[in-house]
């Protein structure tokens, strides 16, 4: 009886542990098959030229991305190049940050020309698509000036060492990157990820995300084939100040901010020349990464402010208030544009605040200002240039008195005045009163109307 009790612990105990194993290897297939599901990736789409706004746009993204745990951040990139500031910010955040970047070179045509080519070296991944091009980053001149011989060999070799740091520090080849720019050096995909310039050439994103799956970056292994992308476009204030660094519209600008600054100098009350091409100025110093995007809000709001101000003055027939509302619209899209997304102020708030801003200035402030200036409507003050009647007679020798106002004052004068005159009150002193004859006082303001 005994050992047939035990025989049954036994086999119930090895079928416990058999089941045991079954389970630990179905928990363990599981977890592999989750390690092994795909993620996310976040994608954005520069092309153009490289630009202050170009910088925010990727550092945005770059915080978007982390947020949402992407695997990684795509960067799809076409640009001729761009300022070097710009390209400078933007090449800090891809070598400083942890979280995956593959900066990828597309569509087909497409080329990292001059800042494009620091900014594909940066990233952890470097692809291209067939048929594109890399290189010929030899700094130039904005405008296409001549460079002293000077300032033109700190240039290339500022640049030179720079490029060399960032092949490097990636560890891609550092030869050629110094050629692209000593010898303006341009290579197609195929060269590219010959010479070790690339990791790789891709014939879209879904053959991006396959080739670049299971590869480790800053020691996680990327699970990108299959991922769900979500692409992060630019917004309003993005492709706006993105459309102001075009080549063509800061030509305008430049001659906008001159002869409107000009035509306002050698015109004074000019007001248009002058109000656009100070506005004119701030946009272009912006543009080309002269001025930080959140003074130059600053200054345009309080151009818009003194624009305002000055309406209250001016018989502008509402062209300096106008001119307020653009400046202070735009500078408030700028002056939040430097700030975290969720500290950012949108369309809900802006357009309300720039409507309310502009009816403020234009009746209460307007009223205010225009009333300090006006005649004085009370006070004793207030009574000067009315008409009193001469109640006793009064000569430059001897004084008498008019009646004004139901009272009756004592009055001085340089005429004879008779009783029953009509005079003008010319000034007060104490309880003197002094008086000029209505018909002299009317016959002096209708020589001066006529002179």
């Amino acid at each position: 009886m005994s050992l047939s009790i035990n025989k049954t612990y036994l086999i119930s105990a090895i079928l416990f542990l058999v089941g045991t194993a079954f389970v630990l290897q179905d928990n363990d297939e599981v977890s592999q098959s989750a390690d092994r599901a795909p993620g996310t990736v976040s994608i954005l789409s520069v092309s153009g030229t490289i630009g202050p706004t170009t910088a925010q746009y990727i550092q945005r993204g770059l915080r978007k991305s982390q947020e949402r745990g992407d695997e990684l951040l795509v960067i799809e990139l076409d640009t001729p190049g761009g300022l070097l500031d710009s390209t400078q910010k933007i090449v800090q955040e891809l070598l400083g940050s942890s979280h995956p970047i593959v900066v990828y070179v597309t569509p087909q045509g497409a080329n990292a020309g001059s800042a494009g080519t620091f900014i594909t070296l940066a990233a952890h991944i470097a692809a291209m698509s067939p048929a594109t091009n890399i290189g010929a980053a030899s700094p130039v001149a904005m405008g296409g000036g001549e460079m002293d011989t000077v300032s033109q060999q700190k240039i290339f070799n500022f640049s030179e060492s720079y490029i060399e740091t960032i092949a490097e520090r990636r560890g891609r080849n550092a030869e050629w990157a110094k050629s692209a720019v000593r010898d303006g050096d341009s290579i197609t995909a195929d060269q590219a990820l010959e010479i070790n310039v690339i990791d790789l050439i891709a014939d879209n994103l879904e053959d991006l995300l396959r080739e670049i799956d299971g590869m480790e970056v800053e020691g996680e292994t990327l699970r990108t084939e299959g991922a769900a992308q979500n692409r992060i476009p630019q917004n309003f204030a993005e492709i706006f100040f993105s459309f102001l660094i075009r080549p063509e519209v800061m030509l305008i600008l430049t001659l906008v901010a001159i002869y409107g600054i000009i035509g306002e100098v050698t015109n004074p009350g000019g007001i248009v020349p002058g109000m656009a091409g100070a506005i004119a100025l701030i946009l272009l110093l912006y543009g080309v990464a002269a001025m930080p995007v959140n003074i130059a809000g600053f200054l345009l709001i309080g151009l818009a402010i003194l624009l305002f101000v000055a309406e209250a003055f001016t018989p502008a027939f509402g062209l300096l208030i106008a001119g307020g509302a653009v400046s202070f619209f735009l500078g408030a899209l700028m002056l939040f544009q430097d700030l975290p997304e969720e500290m950012q102020v949108s369309w809900y708030w802006l357009i309300p605040a720039t409507l309310l801003t502009v009816l403020f200035f234009a009746w209460i402030v307007s009223s205010g200002i225009k009333a300090q200036f006006r005649g004085l409507y009370s006070g004793i003050e207030s009574e000067v240039g009315r008409v009193a009647e001469v109640s006793d007679r009064i000569t430059p020798e001897m004084e008498g008195r008019v009646f004004h106002n139901g009272e009756y004052w004592r009055a001085v004068s340089d005429e004879v005045l008779e009783e029953g005159d009509k005079c003008v009150i010319v000034e007060f002193e104490g309880l003197k009163v002094f008086v000029k004859s209505k018909t002299n006082q009317t016959e002096n303001n209708e020589e001066l109307s006529n002179g």
